[in-house]
């Protein structure tokens, strides 16, 4: 079953660490298989306070996105990110349930 990783950037508190994330980031990705199906692009708040970008990945399996946020290479990118902004980080399991 699908699995996503959602990423919620509240406030940039360090844009030089966050540029490093930016480089850094995507090597992490090397060798997993990653869909991204949102990346800080366009949002349109319904209800809350406002954040200043959001990222949604989409990985084969909750196991499949554990392997990519604790491999090494990941970990060494995410420094930059904490040192960089303030996140809010969420793995969700997605449903098998198709709607009606």
């Amino acid at each position: 079953m699908s699995a996503y990783v959602i990423f919620i950037r509240e406030e940039t508190t360090d844009a030089e660490q966050l540029q490093q994330y930016a480089q850094k980031a995507p090597v992490a990705r090397t060798g997993h298989d990653i869909s991204r199906l949102a990346f800080y692009g366009q949002l349109d708040v319904l209800e809350g306070p406002s954040p200043e970008g959001v990222a949604i990945l989409r990985f084969p399996d909750m196991a499949a996105a554990r392997a990519w946020y604790d491999s090494p290479a990941y970990q060494e990118a995410r420094q930059h990110r904490l040192q960089g902004a303030k996140f809010r980080m969420l793995l969700v399991e997605g449903s098998d349930v198709t709607p009606a």
